[in-house]
């Protein structure tokens, strides 16, 4: 199957070869999934065939996490998705009567969306990196790898709003930190990477969706800030990476009443045209955030209205549209043919630079997944010690070897039971065995795996054995090892004198990394990329 159907012209050509509303029809991203039905993969055939759709941003089911709020349907394994992926890539490629531009959301690799294949850290444990953004660099090329040899053109990544609020359910781990300086530097490291493979790349969410403690997948969240204050932190990382020729700014959909108090940033031309376009001077192609998410969906019932009310403020690519077909036939109606070639020369533009360029890396040239994660795993290790000598008691057994894992493959302490002749412990299947345990023992080893990623329901923590570890830290001399989430330390109320170690990921090169650590063997080089409601060192 041929999945090139038609060589991309230069602009100057497509502008007289395409018709005004092939040309509507470029402006669309629409929703594909991996795991569709036989009946759903031709119904999007169709559309693209009858519609001239631009591009294609793929997900892996509809129960996946980006599509379904409530979290209601199961996710439905699938070992053969990455091959499914190349599959419908190939058909979607072939129905196409102009070549369309495959993107995906693969912050942290394809992992993000499709079963086996490499996973690389998150953007805060890449925050962690201290003086060596060659690293960040590195993701950000195996990345783009990995997307282009899977036929993913542009990766709408990275995020780069500055995450300044602990309880804020979608950004979080996705952030590079708190410190606008230190993500911009991360930012633009990992941009490099992926622009030395020919992926493009979209920084989001713009204006800034780092400062909020509303999910905007279900609300709209509100930043009740000045323009100066955005400008001192939020906008920081978009006006300076915009400087660095950008491929495409994602807009978020987000409320700044100081801005524009009746408009969302989705459908507001104050900050959509006013203030990236004029103000900020970004020439690129401004996408929007996928328009199902409740936080705007839900103010536009009529089909095709949030696709030409987006586009109205400035918008280029209207990214999950649930209505194209409407959306097409409303903005024809209502905006002018040379507002409609404006957008139209941008995202051509993005086309001309895959499909004409073409040039990437050889996968030859890169290092596989596993050496670089266990690289970046040595360069993380943060310690957080409020009573350093205390660790080196904490460390000579013996010492209650205890763990909570409920989910995962815990080799950390596995390996300290079989190095130290400590017996391992699961405080999610043995607590009533522990509590008795815990009598014998001062000193505790505890390795914490949180069962969510997201801060919603205490990362996923039981209520009863969240207050049995915090009793747990404040009588008992404890040395934590975290594989995960950072801000998971806030809600273990730490003392002054806690002593945790940061691992930031649950890989086994990370695990590996730890018992390193453990054992003397590495030093911890990282440093924590956010600010703790306890602050232990």
């Amino acid at each position: 199957m041929n999945p090139m159907p038609k060589e991309v012209v230069p602009y100057s050509n497509a502008q007289n070869q395409l018709s005004l509303q092939e040309k509507a029809g470029q402006l669309f991203m629409l929703a594909a999934f991996i795991n569709d039905t036989e009946d759903e993969v031709q119904q999007m055939e169709r559309l693209i065939q009858e519609h001239h759709i631009g591009a294609l941003c793929f997900f892996h089911s509809r129960a996946s996490a980006a599509t379904n709020f409530e979290g209601k349907k199961a996710v439905v394994h699938n070992e053969n998705s990455y091959e499914r992926l190349k599959e419908l890539i190939a058909r979607y490629q072939n129905a196409a009567k102009y070549p369309l531009l495959m993107a995906m959301d693969a912050e942290w690799g394809l992992a993000m969306r499709i079963e086996n294949t490499p996973q690389y850290p998150y953007a805060i444990t890449l925050g962690a990196i201290q003086n060596n953004n060659e690293l960040i660099f590195e993701v950000g090329q195996r990345i783009g790898l990995d997307c282009r040899e899977a036929g993913i053109h542009w990766n709408l990544a990275p995020v780069v709003d500055i995450n300044s609020n602990p309880e804020n359910p979608v950004i979080g781990y996705r952030s590079f930190g708190d410190d606008k300086e230190q993500v911009c530097a991360r930012a633009e490291a990992y941009l490099k990477g992926m622009g030395s493979t020919g992926t493009l790349n979209s920084i989001k969410h713009f204006p800034g969706h780092g400062d909020t403690a509303t999910d905007s997948h279900l609300g709209l969240p509100v930043i009740n800030k000045s323009l100066e204050e955005l400008k001192d932190n939020e906008l920081y990382p978009f006006y300076k990476l915009i400087e660095k020729e950008v491929d495409s700014v994602m807009v978020g959909h987000l409320s700044l009443p100081q801005l524009d108090a009746k408009e969302p940033s989705t459908t507001s031309s104050k900050i959509i045209t006013g203030l990236l376009r004029n103000e900020m001077g970004f020439e690129g192609v401004i996408i929007s955030d996928a328009l199902n998410m409740h936080a705007v969906s839900k103010k536009y019932p009529e089909a095709g209205q949030l696709e030409a009310a987006a586009f109205a403020a400035g918008m280029d690519v209207l990214c999950f549209s649930e209505n194209p077909v409407e959306g097409i036939i409303n903005i024809l109606n209502k905006a002018s043919a040379s507002r409609i070639e404006e957008s139209f020369r941008r995202i051509w533009k993005l086309k001309e630079n895959v499909f004409l360029k073409n040039g990437f890396l050889e996968s030859g040239k890169m290092k596989n997944a596993s050496a670089l994660n266990r690289t970046i795993a040595q360069n993380v290790l943060t310690e957080l010690y409020g009573n350093p000598k205390k660790v080196v008691e904490i460390k000579n057994p013996p010492f209650l070897n205890l763990s909570f894992a409920p989910t995962k493959n815990n080799l950390f302490s596995k390996d300290l039971e079989e190095g130290f002749n400590q017996k391992s412990w699961e405080l999610s299947s043995q607590l009533p065995e522990i509590k008795k345990e815990l009598d014998k023992h001062q000193n505790v080893v505890l390795s914490i795996f949180p069962p969510a990623v997201k801060p919603k329901n205490h990362f996923g923590f039981d209520a009863e054995l969240l207050d049995f570890i915090r009793t747990m830290i404040a009588e008992k001399s404890t040395l934590i090892y975290l594989f995960g989430n950072p801000y998971v330390l806030d809600i273990l109320k730490l003392q002054s004198g806690s002593n945790v170690v940061l691992a930031y990921q649950d890989f086994k090169e990370f695990q590996g990394a730890a018992v390193g650590h453990f054992k003397g063997e590495i030093s911890a080089r990282g440093r924590l990329p956010i600010q703790l409601k306890t602050p232990l060192a």
